[in-house]
């Protein structure tokens, strides 16, 4: 039988502050679809929207201000109750759950404070690692570090598939201390870069034993947060950075995910309708992490194409669902979200295509985005490179 602790309360206002902010979405939707019905000729656009007026408009405000009013009653009345609970553990289904609303609402919950939103760390072996004292956790540290990165609204968990553990053990194999990285994949990849780039350098510093070579595997998101990491923990002359000797990616949209850059089409599609156009607000809610994988931006500055670094080896795994190379499955049917040109670094423009090597390419056939993650043929040269 399960307890109540400060987990589940945790969780609860979390939820509690989802379902208000919802709530309020929703009451200003439906109110600038009455403003447009009441026009008699509505103008073109979503920019006219506006709000009701004179007892409608009253009406509007009153709901906004009881459903405020009932979310801070929750949320007082809940947080005083966590003080005299125990502490309790996550388990598996929560991280999965709790992951995934980061991916598609994680800066909100930053911004919001929410209780829900996910703090970046680092963990070994399920544990949490305190980047000024890792010697806490981690045991029989090595001097080669391999940090995992998981993808969009992912977590840590996600790397053992079928009950391996496969890229811990590759590292075990080659001699590599493994740490996983659990970040909120809803923020922004530069933000989330950024702080990667400094919790290295703080970690590193602190390790066990001297440091002499760190390698980078990233998946999906986490390919593109890596780069992002590397590039600016460079810029900050980062002590790191001169240990970085490889950076691996499964399946990253190095230059974007056509999914996300259909659903954009979309908004401005849905905007030159005025009766459609409120509607666009449930699409825009999707997060920054997820509107960064347009075109695989890695800095604050959208398209802003940045190369690999040239004093680190880089490698690109790549998966198709087609059982050979076609033009089909390198530019459109990919992994199924990742189009093989993409995944590979390659761009219809020479001079944004990643200068990547052939034999830093790997490429599994009939194979699915996930399905990199636990694939033996994929760690099997996964090892081979980190040997």
């Amino acid at each position: 039988m399960s307890t109540i602790n400060r987990t589940t309360v945790s969780d609860l206002r979390g939820a509690a502050r989802l379902a208000v902010d919802a709530t309020l979405g929703i009451t200003t939707l439906v109110e600038k679809m009455h403003h447009t019905i009441q026009l008699v000729h509505p103008p073109l656009g979503a920019s006219q929207a506006e709000s009701t007026r004179g007892l409608t408009g009253l009406i509007y405000k009153t709901i906004r201000g009881t459903t405020r009013v009932i979310g801070k009653g929750l949320d007082a009345g809940l947080t005083p109750v966590a003080a005299f609970l125990p502490e309790g553990e996550s388990t598996a289904g929560r991280n999965a759950w709790v992951s995934a609303i980061n991916g598609v609402y994680g800066d909100h919950l930053e911004r919001t404070a929410n209780p829900l939103a996910i703090e970046m760390s680092f963990l070994h072996e399920g544990n949490f690692v305190d980047p000024e004292q890792p010697g806490n956790v981690v045991q029989d540290a090595s001097c080669k570090v391999l940090l995992a990165i998981h993808g969009l609204c992912l977590n840590e968990q996600h790397w053992s598939r079928d009950g391996h553990h496969r890229i811990a053990t590759a590292a075990e194999a080659t001699g590599h201390t493994i740490i996983h990285l659990r970040y909120n994949s809803g923020r922004s990849i530069d933000t989330n870069g950024r702080r990667l780039a400094a919790m290295l350098e703080t970690l590193l510093a602190h390790w066990p034993v001297p440091v002499t070579q760190l390698a980078i595997v990233g998946h999906s998101m986490g390919g593109l947060v890596a780069r992002s990491a590397t590039h600016h923990g460079a810029a900050a002359g980062h002590s790191w950075r001169s240990l970085l000797r490889q950076l691996f990616s499964l399946g990253t949209p190095h230059h974007g995910a056509p999914l996300e850059r259909g659903g954009n089409r979309l908004d401005y599609v849905m905007e030159l309708s005025p009766y459609v156009a409120p509607f666009t607000s449930l699409g825009k809610a999707r997060s920054a992490g997820i509107t960064d994988l347009r075109y695989g931006s890695i800095t604050d500055v959208e398209q802003e194409f940045v190369p690999l670094p040239d004093d680190v080896q880089c490698f690109a795994l790549a998966a198709t669902l087609g059982k050979r190379r076609s033009l089909l499955a390198e530019r459109l049917v990919g992994d199924g979200l990742v189009p093989l040109d993409s995944a590979l670094g390659k761009h219809t423009d020479s001079s944004r295509t990643l200068a990547l090597p052939k034999e830093r390419q790997w490429v599994g056939y009939e194979m699915g985005h996930l399905e990199l993650l636990g694939r033996p043929e994929v760690y099997s040269q996964l090892e081979k490179w980190l040997q």
